[in-house]
């Protein structure tokens, strides 16, 4: 049974991403995809442990990231991120660990798997920043704006400090801990 609920949390993790995908999606090729491999995925967690137990979770997660990824381009290509205007530094997987970033050109920047451990983001608008996988522990994002930034789970903001003034996307709550002081 712990193999079988291993499988299905990585389902659901899938499926958190790829319901977001297909809403932040311009192209109907992309927001297609992404329905497709929701219901495909859905049939699968909704099947018996033989078929639970059948699925290629590393073909799954291959064609999942693709879509994430081309999503991700697209939205981010809209606030002009392609074209040279961000800090090199700002990549994937980049360590901004402890960085100071509040008066820095953010919007549409890959930041997905970052480190941004006690990074300040005080005041910045994240809009279409891709943090899927940062690590946001303990990073300043009091005032700051994520409400459409993309991939950004609970468990992110819950390991960030804020406050109530933080913009927070429809889908992720503010934690109460924001608010002890």
């Amino acid at each position: 049974m712990f193999a079988a609920f291993k499988i299905v949390k990585q389902l659901h993790e899938m499926l958190w991403y790829l319901a977001e995908a297909r809403e932040r999606a311009y192209a109907p090729e992309a927001a297609h995809e992404a329905r497709e491999l929701e219901s495909a995925i859905a049939a699968v967690t909704h099947g018996s442990l033989a078929e639970l137990f059948s699925v290629d979770v590393g073909a799954l997660h291959g064609a999942v990231r693709t879509v994430l990824m081309d999503v991700s381009e697209e939205v981010r290509a809209s606030y002009f991120a392609e074209a040279g205007h961000l800090d090199p530094s700002f990549t994937p997987a980049a360590d901004l660990a402890g960085a100071d970033l509040r008066a820095r050109r953010l919007c549409g920047a890959d930041l997905r798997g970052a480190c941004l451990i006690a990074a300040d983001l005080r005041e910045s608008d994240l809009a279409a920043v891709d943090l899927l996988g940062a690590d946001l522990r303990d990073a300043r994002l009091e005032g700051a704006d994520l409400s459409a930034a993309l991939y950004i789970t609970q468990p992110q903001i819950n390991a960030a400090r804020g406050n109530s003034k933080t913009r927070l996307p429809a889908s992720v709550s503010a934690p109460s801990h924001w608010f002890d002081n």
